[in-house]
């Protein structure tokens, strides 16, 4: 009871306080909005990501318009036409950056082709950027893939003796590099089948990422109560009472238990149903997490109460911890970006362990067994600040 009592008392100071709500739910929601209108969270559709490239056709045989539908059906350029567009047109297009490539298929490209000869396109582009050498090497197949085909279908229809036509021949052979003889299969995970747009990296990014910062930068008013409590002389007035040094502890850290997980609780319920972040689908798992990153960063804020010796070391000790834990644990930048060195060194932070524990379950769709390792760690964390803060607490000079 004596325990309880304290974390009522807690909780009721803490929820007096206009900061308690600034830092525990204002601010990681409004931070979450921020980031995810940034990186485009929050855009309807899909854009068409590909290189836009001019396109002029002075041959117009029926050899030039099958090139035309191979560079349609690209994956990596999309043709801007206009029907009056000649080629200093799309030279200037180009040389003002509005066009990324332009392709002039010149007089005779068809005739060329058939007559066993190389025919040659004319590419506009600056060949030693990225972008120049991708166009290219994206023309260049589809140029020499209708030049095989069409050099198939001429020696087919030369064998039969006409029983199979050129155009027919040449269809056949153009399908043929549609169907390969083998072929590369990518698997995706069930959490993010069917979620195409960005929405699903960006908010499965920053909905944990701010919720954990903000949920450290919280502390500062939290530990402020033992700071509160020490400097009044109440805790001296407690000591004297038959209530233990272990129940005011642990009253404390019940009153930032409470707080922190029933933010967790708060936000994961507003990143699933207004934001659409996949918290959910492993419900059990999602909260597993959310009871481990609670416990150890209820421990810490247990800890900096027990350390600071004013208001203003409270609150340095707050906020140098959240900038550093969430930076290095991937809260602002995943680590999956990062090479192995920063991704060993980022996992010294508890922050990197929660964000794990959630992604796994939100961006890469897997199970419980997925976030066992992580609530370990975290569980792990919250024992070792305890057991300090604990320490600290009985070596201070208040008693």
């Amino acid at each position: 009871m004596r325990i309880l009592d304290i974390a009522e008392k807690d909780l009721r100071q803490l929820v007096r306080e206009r900061s308690t709500f600034l830092f525990f739910l204002i601010m990681p929601v409004a931070f979450t909005l921020l980031f995810g209108f940034a990186f485009g969270g929050f855009s309807r559709g899909s854009a068409d990501s590909r290189l836009p490239v001019g396109y002029v056709d002075q041959d117009r045989s029926s050899l030039s318009k099958k090139l035309h539908g191979l560079l349609t059906a690209s994956q990596v350029i999309r043709l801007e036409e206009a029907p009056a567009r000649t080629v200093p047109d799309v030279e200037q297009l180009v040389a003002e950056n509005k066009l990324a490539a332009a392709i002039i298929v010149p007089t005779a490209y068809g005739k060329t082709i058939l007559s066993g000869k190389a025919a040659r396109l004319t590419l506009i582009a600056d060949t030693s950027t990225t972008a120049g050498t991708t166009i290219q090497a994206d023309v260049l197949s589809a140029a020499n893939r209708l030049d095989s085909a069409a050099h198939a279908a001429v020696i087919i229809e030369e064998v039969t003796q006409g029983r199979a036509p050129f155009g027919h021949a040449l269809d056949q052979a153009l399908a043929a590099w549609d169907k390969p003889p083998f072929a590369v299969a990518e698997a995706t995970s069930a959490a993010t089948s069917g979620n195409k747009n960005v929405r699903v990296s960006s908010l499965t990014q920053y909905s944990p990422g701010m919720m954990l910062q903000f949920a450290i930068a919280g502390l500062l008013t939290a530990a402020q109560v033992i700071v509160t409590e020490r400097k009044s002389r109440a805790l001296q007035r407690l000591l004297t009472t038959a209530t233990r040094r272990i129940h005011i502890l642990v009253g404390h850290y019940l009153a930032m238990f409470v707080l922190i997980f029933s933010q967790f609780i708060l936000l994961i319920l507003f990143g699933s149903l207004v934001l659409k972040v996949d918290y959910l689908r492993e419900a059990g798992a999602t909260l597993l997490v959310a009871f481990s990153a609670a416990t150890c960063i209820a421990a810490l804020g247990l800890l900096i109460g027990v350390l600071a010796k004013s208001e203003e070391q409270a609150i340095i000790f707050s906020l140098v911890p959240m900038f550093v834990l969430a930076g290095l644990g991937g809260a602002w930048v995943s680590l999956e970006v990062t090479g192995p060195t920063f991704q060993a060194i980022g996992h010294v932070s508890p922050v990197a362990w929660a964000m794990d524990g959630f992604k796994n379950i939100i961006a890469r769709g897997l199970g419980l067994d997925s976030v066992l390792l992580p609530a370990a760690a975290l569980i792990g964390y919250a024992v070792l600040f305890f057991c300090i803060a604990a320490w600290r607490f009985w070596a201070s000079e208040e008693h």
